[in-house]
């Protein structure tokens, strides 16, 4: 999360030097451009920035400004947020889920990030304007798009449906909910089979050799993993957050370093641009192959939002204790 959007890896180094662990951001932030960033709420029903408005259009700022070490970003919240109200709903309704969207994220205090991807500004702003919920996405190809997809499978699992079929029918309509687009689409169709395919036992390289990924070369992913990781995300490919070459970035990390969840994540994490994100593929499909070390999963702040002893209140307030 701290070196989040460092474009400059030259940057990256010299203020974190080589990460192994979680860390606070700093600010400020060398290659941050929210400065070039604006979003002005016409309506209640869209303010989705609550205290973060004021450093919006500053230099410097840190997009994560306000999180500590082992938090997690906006997305990943909505990503434990959906994992738990499957489990708590016993079943995935589209509507049901953006009500719920809608309801976190006009609740004053219930993120404390500075950044809001243009996903969510656009969606709020139609939400002002008085659209229907499924009428709201954007026309988006970020690889955040994928975001919310392994709290979404994880959560269809817990509750038993396990059916191939219906996880990717899911998969397809909470993406197209909010990045209606079809490079967000393909991309989400791709990285729903391959974790089906790895939660049935397959291997990382196992599965990228056998399924059609469109752009995907093999030969050619054996051939970078022989090179450094930065020659290849920042050389080969953008370390920006498009679509689908960000996906493509995330494949090839996996690929590298499929039998080290440590060294893949941290990889990931050193070759800068939109590494949060790359993080959301590279961690699922790592971690399903792989023992988590317990120090991340100690110093990992989400895990308590992945509880399913709270109870979701009717009221914005969010949660109360199970009794």
């Amino acid at each position: 999360m701290p070196v989040h959007w460092y474009y400059n890896v030259h940057n990256l180094d010299k203020d974190y030097g080589s990460i192994d662990g979680y860390l606070n951001p700093r600010n400020p932030h060398p290659d941050s451009i929210l400065w070039r960033s604006s979003f002005l709420p016409k309506s209640t029903k869209s303010d989705i920035l609550h205290g973060q408005k004021k450093y919006w259009g500053k230099r410097g700022i840190h997009y994560h400004q306000h999180l500590k070490a082992g938090d997690n970003t906006l997305n990943l919240l909505l990503s434990a947020e959906l994992y738990r109200f499957i489990i708590l709903h016993g079943e995935f309704q589209i509507d049901q889920w953006l009500q719920r969207y809608v309801q976190v994220m006009l609740t004053p205090g219930w993120h404390c990030d500075t950044y809001v991807e243009e996903y969510h500004r656009t969606f709020f702003a139609n939400y002002g304007e008085g659209k229907p919920l499924l009428s709201c996405g954007a026309n988006d190809y970020h690889i955040g798009s994928l975001s919310l997809v392994p709290g979404l499978l994880a959560g269809l699992e817990a509750v038993g449906q396990t059916d191939p079929a219906q996880l990717m029918e899911s998969a397809l309509t909470l993406v197209r909910s909010t990045h209606d687009n079809n490079k967000s689409l393909r991309a989400a169709a791709d990285f729903t089979r391959i974790l089906i395919h790895l939660h049935q036992n397959q291997s990382i390289r196992d599965t990228i050799e056998q399924l059609p990924l469109p752009g995907v070369s093999v030969k050619q992913l054996a051939k970078w993993e022989k090179k450094e990781d930065r020659e290849i995300v920042g050389g080969k490919l953008s370390t920006a957050c498009y679509l689908p070459e960000s996906f493509l970035a995330s494949l090839f990390l996996s690929w590298k370093y499929d039998c080290n969840f440590r060294k893949g994540v941290t990889a990931n994490a050193m070759v800068g641009g939109d590494n949060c994100h790359r993080g959301v593929v590279v961690g699922a499909m790592l971690g399903i192959q792989n023992d988590i070390p317990g120090a991340l999963l100690k110093g990992l702040t989400m895990m308590n939002r992945l509880r399913c002893d709270m109870q979701l209140q009717e009221s914005p307030q969010l949660l109360k204790r199970a009794s």
